[in-house]
């Protein structure tokens, strides 16, 4: 729904202006949402040169994606956009302890982001320089959204509240943002109705604040790489909506590309048997830190037998 609210806001408030309005919005309510809740917002907690690198890159994440729709279309933006699985699994893969991906999760990651370029492969005709430019920038944005998810999982933040993690990157997001309106000399609102009003609200309370909040949460207790793979919807569901909201087209190959991300993020949240991590984990000739860190990650340690499950215990003891 997110694509489609801001269609319909862009009829009437130019794009860098509408994520600043978003930002600033949303910064408010999750404050106010702090404050209820008692969380402190100024408390140290050795979080506050990490929430400004998020901060910063979320910023610089949604300067790009607006500045690179100005040169390039929609279509082929998600495209490049959602190259940020990758980047996430990656990142997960080097940085995170007890992430580390499987062939069988690869696959399924490919398998997914087949099924966006399937669903928008009308759009990749040649391309013209300008183009081109927007394709970079919507790359480069993606690199910024992976890598914000593998800070935010690696680092401090993971074990601050959801909201103080998103408070960081909306505020630092919606100065950067306003700044770049008046840098870039957009036309700004250039006419409101009730429709435009309703969608820059829904952005505002629904996807920059509720939606937010859950998947900052959620990446403080799932893998990282396996929640981006559930993003690859995200385009999907936005091409569901505009054919239900706003009479789009809905064709053949939307179902095709519905598959293969299903297909692909079953894959991807497939489970090791149980038979393949009991033998890893009590092998007593794997002294790793990293490696006890991810059997105990799995659950498994705590279903092998007393003498197995001693070893790789004892040795996590030791290595912490």
């Amino acid at each position: 729904m997110q694509q489609v609210a801001i269609k319909i806001a862009s009829q009437g408030i130019s794009p860098v202006l509408q994520s600043g309005i978003r930002s600033v919005g949303a910064t408010i309510l999750v404050a106010l949402w702090m404050w209820l809740r008692g969380d402190s917002i100024f408390r140290r907690d050795g979080t506050l040169w990490w929430g400004l690198g998020a901060g910063i890159l979320f910023a610089l994440e949604f300067v790009l994606i607006y500045v690179g729709l100005e040169y390039t279309n929609a279509s082929r933006a998600v495209i490049f956009l959602y190259l940020s699985p990758f980047v996430v699994a990656l990142g997960a893969h080097l940085f995170i302890p007890g992430e580390r991906l499987r062939i069988i999760q690869v696959i399924g990651l490919l398998s997914a982001f087949t099924g966006i370029i399937v669903a928008f492969s009308e759009s990749l005709n040649a391309p013209t320089m300008r183009m081109l430019v927007g394709d970079g920038m919507l790359a480069v944005a993606a690199v910024f959204w992976g890598a914000t998810t593998v800070l935010i999982k690696a680092g401090p933040l993971v074990s601050v509240s959801p909201a103080k993690t998103l408070l960081y990157q909306l505020g630092i997001s919606a100065v950067v943002l306003m700044l770049g309106f008046l840098v870039w000399d957009e036309p700004g609102i250039t006419k409101m109705t009730p429709a435009i009003a309703l969608s820059l609200v829904y952005q505002v309370i629904w996807i920059a604040t509720i939606t937010y909040l859950a998947w900052f949460w959620l990446i403080t207790r799932y893998p990282a790489y396996k929640l981006a793979s559930f993003t690859f919807l995200t385009p999907l569901f936005g091409v569901m909506f505009g054919g239900i909201i706003l009479n789009e087209p809905i064709t053949v190959s939307l179902l095709v590309a519905l598959i293969l991300v299903g297909t692909g993020i079953c894959l991807v949240n497939r489970k090791q048997s149980n038979k393949s991590l009991i033998e890893t984990c009590s092998d007593r000739s794997r002294f790793s830190k990293k490696f006890y860190q991810t059997c105990l990650s799995s659950g498994y340690i705590r279903s092998l037998q007393p003498h197995s499950a001693f070893w790789g215990w004892w040795r996590l003891v030791l290595y912490r």
